[in-house]
């Protein structure tokens, strides 16, 4: 069965007018139940994360500062989130419900989260929209419980996956695959283990030729026995921030390539959102959608 982290947490109140679009958390489950893709079984609250799966990836000075509501302003400022208790709530669930969907990743094959893909979390700081790491905190779990040897994760988001980076530069267990927008944000890029950056405008067959030839060669060297899937949107030509010149439809054939490569090579593999920033939300719901349609599809 498709097992899906959902959270009530996750769809968290912002100032209006704010550019991150936290309503799809809410939209994308309601869509998915709506056109049959999934039923209310499919879904899972996180449990409870033990605050040593955190600080096995993150400072536990940062996470005191993150519970005690002690960051400095500029620290804050870098998040792109006004702090709260509340806020700091949410991340945890995120996290809680990437490993979790991890777990259901071995036992299924595919595990999923509608949040996470937080990517640009460091060990001691947050920024863009990212206050903790799942897909590290993801991969550190799943090592330290010798659960998986060797850790591949594809970041397909427009935006390279910096803190990612930094936090496994010197892990040879964890391979970091991330595949951007080259002049997007963040202007500085910490060293992947492949980074692949795009020009702006780039369309759907230049991307999915370079993704495929590359992904393939990576599995072949890397020999993962897990897969961490950060599936943003925002690579859209209809993105606000993203440049790039995606369709719906390549999209999903992006996503296509990637769950086939897992489930050809019989990789488990986690996928958590990441970002979408697309005028109409419909274009975000349904890029995101298409995602858990195909994981019906090739799983189950």
């Amino acid at each position: 069965m498709l097992k899906i982290a959902w959270s009530q947490h996750y769809c968290h109140p912002l100032p209006a007018g704010h550019r991150f679009p936290m309503e799809k958390y809410d939209l994308l489950p309601e869509q998915l139940l709506y056109e049959g893709t999934v039923k209310e079984e499919n879904f899972f609250q996180p449990a409870k994360l033990d605050d040593r799966w955190i600080t096995n990836t993150h400072c536990s000075t940062y996470l005191e500062k993150l519970r005690n509501q002690s960051l400095s302003k500029s620290e804050i400022r870098k998040t792109g989130f006004p702090l709260s208790q509340q806020l700091v709530e949410r991340e945890v669930h995120i996290m809680a419900g990437s490993v979790q969907a991890s777990l259901y990743a071995l036992e299924y094959g595919i595990g999923m989260n509608i949040a996470g893909g937080t990517h640009h979390a460091y060990a001691e700081r947050g920024e863009g929209f990212c206050l903790l790491n799942d897909i590290a905190i993801s991969a550190n779990y799943l090592l330290d419980n010798a659960l998986a040897n060797k850790v591949l994760v594809v970041d397909l988001d427009v935006h390279q996956g910096n803190g990612t980076a930094k936090l496994f530069e010197e892990n040879t267990s964890v391979f970091t695959f991330s595949m951007h927008g080259a002049a997007n944000y963040p202007m500085h890029k910490d060293k992947s283990d492949l980074d692949i950056g795009l020009p702006d405008k780039t369309g759907d067959q230049v991307y999915l030729n370079i993704l495929s030839e590359n992904l393939k060669r990576l599995i072949d060297k890397f020999q993962p026995d897990f897969m961490i899937y950060q599936c943003g949107v925002d690579v859209l030509e209809t993105d606000k921030i993203g440049r790039l010149g995606m369709s719906i439809g390549g999209c999903k054939q992006r996503d296509r390539i990637v769950l086939e490569a897992a489930k050809a090579n019989q990789i488990p593999i986690m996928c958590c959102m990441g970002g979408g920033y697309s005028e109409k939300i419909s274009h975000i719901i349904d890029a995101h959608a298409n995602t858990f349609r195909l994981a019906q599809e090739l799983y189950f």
